[in-house]
């Protein structure tokens, strides 16, 4: 199963924040993407990192995708479908859209150590901002 690596960072809370989104394809090809997000909090940058992910999914058709995150604060919010913060809540529903829309989806938590491809390629992204 194709594995999505997502992570967000923000240089500042708020600040200059970024996407990155590593996939493994599992076959020897994998993508690497570091997406600028503006001013946004370090737990907007999360969200926006997940959703980024999804859009590219959807773009490149892949249905069954097995997500990791070292962010608890992503991992809770999709595992529930819920989230307290109501700042958090447009963004939660529309990641929900996406996932909806695939056959098989997975999120699991990992720690920080697991998760450098996505973690770098975050930071790249908070450069280019």
């Amino acid at each position: 199963m194709i594995e999505v690596y997502i992570d967000g960072a923000s240089a500042g809370n708020p600040g200059p924040s970024g996407a990155g989104i590593y996939i493994n394809y599992k076959d020897g090809n994998e993508d690497r993407f570091a997406i600028p997000l503006g001013e946004l909090t370090n737990h907007e940058a999360e969200y926006m990192a997940l959703i980024k992910a999804l859009e590219i999914c959807k773009e490149k058709n892949l249905t069954a995708v097995s997500f990791r995150t070292d962010s608890q604060l992503i991992d809770q919010a999709v595992e529930k479908r819920y989230v307290k913060k109501e700042k958090y809540q447009k963004l939660l529903e529309q990641a929900l859209s996406y996932i909806d829309e695939l056959d098989l989806f997975f999120l699991k938590w990992i720690p920080s150590n697991q998760n450098k491809n996505a973690d770098e390629l975050s930071r790249q992204a908070v450069r280019k901002n």
